[in-house]
């Protein structure tokens, strides 16, 4: 099998409409094979709104779904958008703005719920949450918690995803079973920035060859991602929109074929409920 014979997915990436590469990110990676992506909404304050209301988030994810329009028109697949609210948000609230913890989370659940008013309506695919991959208080703790149970009750309203972003972890079990209780199955919870094992959530393994070995060797479900960030500021940080291509083409040529279609076929399916290889028009 060849590159040009299977779908590619990046399950996680970033654009910046207005102050970046955008769209030129995206030609990237249609040109080495890219065919669809994933993109997550940028945090509100990189796109210069300090929300105070839930409908304060509606900017970012308005303009996200605007450049995912905009990104499909460049693939042989398409594109979907992620919406939801960065879990880093809490600590901008409390420690920059004097947001009690409390007050932080219940605005950052209400952005939960009107991403999911996104999701209801067609225009977003699956939900974003998660909470601090850094150490912070007991209550800043407590209320991310609570922040990410209820993206997974509104995840199980409306039967879809939610990808997680969240400290370095091979075990979430704790994380799933907090899903189940919402109604959300483990399947259906994501954890984006995964090394190639993990318990609980679905992995989305960043594209470094060997966090994408261990993936393949395992033979369970897991997607691909890059965390591209298109941020002009940070030009090098993370991994760039034509690594996923890369990868792809890499585990091909060394015989891993069935992790292939494990990423880009068959865990996409699973988790988000869609068809890669029927929204591939290629001659």
């Amino acid at each position: 099998m060849s590159i040009d014979e299977t779908p590619v997915l990046d399950n996680h990436l970033h654009l910046d409409p207005d102050n970046h590469r955008g769209i030129d990110a995206v030609r990237d990676f249609a040109h080495l094979g890219g065919t669809h992506l994933l993109v997550v909404n940028k945090p509100s304050w990189h796109l210069g709104v300090e929300v105070e209301t839930g409908d304060d988030f509606r900017y970012g994810f308005d303009r996200t779904v605007e450049i995912v329009s905009e990104a499909s028109s460049e693939l042989e697949g398409r594109a979907w958008p992620v919406l939801g609210v960065h879990p880093g948000l809490i600590s901008r609230l409390v420690d920059d703005r004097g947001f009690s913890p409390d007050e932080a989370r219940d605005l950052m659940r209400a952005g939960i719920d009107v991403a999911a008013e996104y999701v209801e309506s067609g225009d977003a695919l699956a939900l974003k949450s998660g909470r601090p991959h850094y150490e912070v208080d007991e209550d800043v703790w407590d209320a991310s918690n609570a922040v990410m149970r209820r993206a997974f009750e509104r995840a199980d309203d409306l039967e879809c995803a939610v990808q997680l972003h969240a400290e370095a972890s091979e075990d979430m079990t704790e994380v799933t079973d907090w899903a189940a209780d919402a109604g959300l199955p483990a399947h259906r919870v994501v954890k984006h920035y995964a090394s190639g094992r993990l318990e609980g959530p679905i992995p989305s393994v960043m594209s470094e060859k060997d966090r994408l070995e261990t993936a393949a060797e395992r033979g369970a479900p897991f997607l691909m991602e890059t965390d591209y960030i298109d941020d002009p500021d940070r030009p090098g940080a993370v991994l760039g929109p034509k690594t996923v291509p890369r990868r792809v083409a890499w585990l091909l040529e060394n015989g891993h074929e069935d992790a292939v279609r494990i990423a880009h076929v068959e865990t996409p399916k699973r988790v988000y409920g869609i068809e890669t290889e029927e929204t591939l028009e290629r001659a």
